[in-house]
């Protein structure tokens, strides 16, 4: 069963759609990367699934029924959004952002055990690996049916986005949250996710097994990933 369906989405930050009918789709402990160049619409598509912003027409389902509402209400169902700006607290310490977050430590302690040391230090001065993984964890450690992830390995170093890429894994394994990622770094991503949409101009256009996309990886970064001749969109 798919824990995520968006069928026929179209979204535009006004009359004018910027994606255009878009059709993609998550299974319960499956993790599918959304690629396509800067300006494909891949952070617009994450925003109106999540319901952070109104979408023009189409559908959104989480675990087989409608969500039609804001983002905050649809937390409540079971969907948890990571964004590319680290989602803490940066006057809190990290513990505090886990208190705010209702989870516990314990459980993020699992994801992380690098994050122990680190418990009463402010999240604004712990390096922005461990505000990273602080963001995940709090995400998973409320154990969502489906987890949007936008640009994780943003500014990161290669073993920190290697540790998020695993947890993320982990989840989808041993907890079957259904993952979409978008995500820069398309031939690490390639190494842990099992399907692949390809954005282009605010549509799809691929949808492949993880396999057949490291087969065509090169083509795709060089038909769809570069950014010449795409239209900005976000």
């Amino acid at each position: 069963m798919n824990v995520l369906e968006v069928s026929g989405l179209s979204v535009g930050y006004g009359p004018q759609p910027v994606v255009h009918e878009l059709d993609l789709h998550v299974g319960r402990g499956e993790v599918v990367a959304l690629l396509g160049a800067n300006g494909a619409g891949k952070t617009t598509t994450l925003m109106a699934v999540s319901g952070a912003i109104p979408s023009l027409s189409g559908a959104v389902q989480i675990d087989g029924e409608p969500a039609t509402r804001p983002l905050h209400q649809r937390a409540r169902r079971g969907l948890a959004y990571v964004t590319e700006e680290r989602s803490v607290f940066k006057g809190l310490s990290v513990r505090d952002n886990l208190r705010v977050g209702d989870v516990e430590v314990e459980a993020v302690l699992q994801l992380f055990p690098e994050l122990e040391k680190r418990m009463d230090v402010r999240a604004g001065l712990i390096s922005g690996g461990e505000q990273q993984m602080l963001s995940v964890a709090r995400a998973l450690a409320r154990h969502p049916k489906v987890l949007l992830a936008d640009e994780l390995s943003l500014g990161l170093a290669p073993l920190v986005v290697t540790r998020l890429f695993l947890a993320l894994r982990e989840a989808a394994r041993e907890r079957s949250t259904g993952v979409l990622l978008v995500e820069q770094h398309v031939r690490k991503a390639l190494r842990y996710v099992d399907r692949v949409y390809v954005m282009r101009r605010g549509r799809v256009v691929l949808d492949l097994t993880a396999a057949e996309a490291r087969l065509r990886v090169a083509d795709i970064e060089h038909a769809y990933l570069s950014t010449s001749g795409t239209e900005s969109v976000a």
